[in-house]
């Protein structure tokens, strides 16, 4: 769909924006990604950042840097990565959409709540700011209720359909959109699902756009530069609250 169709001007719309994957195999890309960003004057963004990789002194003192000059970090995992595939549910996961990252779907409860608090706890040990959100790897939590994630010290977790506030035990049902489009099979599906989500944001007044650090050389680099130059609010997740008629469950 295009994006015209769903999006005439001037824009009663705002958007939270965030860089997935941030880890040091991706931390050239993501550097490139947030100067194209800086070029249109995006911000403030969020950059999922990923602990459980070999990071270094240099490598943590860019995150030191870029949480100075006012870029947001958030928890996204641990590893990204897991080694089994475990059941049904995670099998399908797997195939459809999230590949070996939906490292949640492999554990129980109890092990997604030391995940999420190891996640958490890195920030401090590296010498970053703690951060406030917590995504988890492909918006899979897996089977960790939203009453246990209120004692983790996260205040908002991400999920494929919204944002939970902890703090507030709410829940605000959020449109997103994405562009990870690194298969040609996957360009279709996502066209579709954007134009939906876009059409969505209308009625919400808040988009998320999830930016991989591939993404402006995929197959729909085109659609999210597109996307990214129309006029719009930039918000930070603490003001989920302002999309219109979300759904607080």
């Amino acid at each position: 769909m295009a994006l015209s169709k769903h999006m005439s001007h001037p824009l009663p719309l705002s958007a939270l924006v965030s860089i997935h994957d941030v880890m040091p195999s991706t931390l050239a890309d993501v550097l490139t990604t947030i100067a194209f960003l800086e070029s249109r004057t995006i911000a403030p963004i969020v950059l999922l950042v990923v602990p459980g990789k070999a990071w270094n002194a240099e490598q943590v003192g860019k995150l030191k840097q870029l949480q100075q000059k006012g870029y947001l970090l958030a928890g996204h995992g641990w590893a990204h990565r897991v080694e089994r595939i475990a059941g049904f549910r995670h099998t399908l996961h797997a195939w459809l959409f999230s590949r070996n990252a939906a490292e949640h779907l492999a554990l129980d409860r109890h092990r997604i709540t030391a995940l999420i608090t190891r996640c958490y706890h890195w920030f401090g040990e590296m010498g970053l700011d703690p951060p406030a959100l917590y995504v988890p790897p492909a918006w899979a939590m897996g089977s960790i209720s939203r009453s246990q994630l209120r004692i983790l010290p996260f205040r908002y977790f991400e999920y494929f359909s919204g944002v939970y506030d902890g703090k507030t035990d709410r829940f605000y049902r959020l449109p997103l959109v994405g562009y990870e489009a690194d298969t040609l099979w996957r360009v279709s599906p996502l066209r579709l699902w954007n134009g939906v989500n876009l059409a969505l944001a209308r009625r919400t007044g808040l988009l998320r756009i999830a930016i991989h650090p591939h993404d402006l050389h995929l197959r729909l680099s085109n659609k999210l530069k597109t996307l990214l130059d129309l006029p719009m609010h930039w918000r930070e997740y603490r003001h989920v609250k302002e999309g219109k008629r979300s759904n607080l469950i």
